[in-house]
């Protein structure tokens, strides 16, 4: 069975992920979409990547790739970016993390979630970071939590039941696409290279090289009637 549009029917969307540059792998190009219809969309972010460079230390790292994701939303018209400071790398699934995704989703009050694959590998075969299963499953579970006045009822912010869906992008078993087109994948692509130290170091092919090739390997062609697209499993 084929994959179905992606409803676009509402006006808010939070992308939830855990590190600097996780957006622009590919939802990024779904962002510019969104935002070029109008819709607001906010990141938060669970670290500030301080760890995902070797070589340069955290002190250093951290404050550097948050520059970098200010200077990347910017392409995908994204205003609202926030990072909540958790440990990289040490992101651990449990209450508190949903405690403080519910306040975060409480806060924003979106209604459309979006986050990144949380199952133990990308692909089938290469591993996904403990942050990330940990950040999606959280996410999940803190859709229904922030809509439940019995769970975190500590929390100053009201409950937020308008979460109508959830995507997750690069989920092993997608459900949904969202068209794109070429000034979505222009500005994914532009985005992508505002991450200079972080690509730098993964790669010694040209910035923009590895940005164009990472945002055209998320990109499906395959269907003609549809044109270029990327896809996301929902969940409701």
């Amino acid at each position: 069975m084929g994959l179905e549009l992606l409803d676009e029917d509402w006006d808010r969307a939070l992308v939830l992920m855990a590190h600097p540059d996780d957006p622009e792998y590919g939802t990024a190009l779904a962002v510019n979409r969104w935002t070029s219809q109008g819709k607001e969309v906010s990141y938060v972010l669970a670290t500030s990547g301080e760890a995902g460079i070797e070589g340069l230390a955290p002190d250093e790292s951290g404050p550097l790739r948050e520059v970098e994701q200010q200077r990347a939303v910017g392409h995908v018209g994204v205003k609202n970016l926030e990072f909540l400071g958790l440990p990289d790398g040490r992101i651990e699934y449990g209450l508190p993390l949903r405690r403080e995704f519910a306040r975060v989703i409480r806060t924003y009050r979106p209604q459309v979630v979006i986050t990144l694959n949380f199952d133990r590998a990308f692909g089938g075969v290469y591993r996904n970071s403990a942050d990330h299963q940990a950040v999606g499953r959280a996410v999940l579970d803190a859709v229904s939590d922030a809509a439940n006045s019995w769970i975190f009822d500590d929390l100053s912010e009201s409950v937020w039941s308008g979460v109508e869906l959830i995507a997750v992008f690069a989920d092993e078993n997608p459900t949904h696409y969202v068209p794109v087109d070429t000034d979505d994948i222009a500005a994914a692509t532009s985005a992508l290279s505002e991450h200079r130290e972080y690509l730098t170091r993964l790669s010694p092919v040209p910035i923009a090289e590895q940005a164009r090739n990472q945002v055209e390997s998320v990109i499906n062609h395959d269907d003609q009637s549809t044109g270029p697209r990327v896809a996301f499993r929902v969940y409701r």
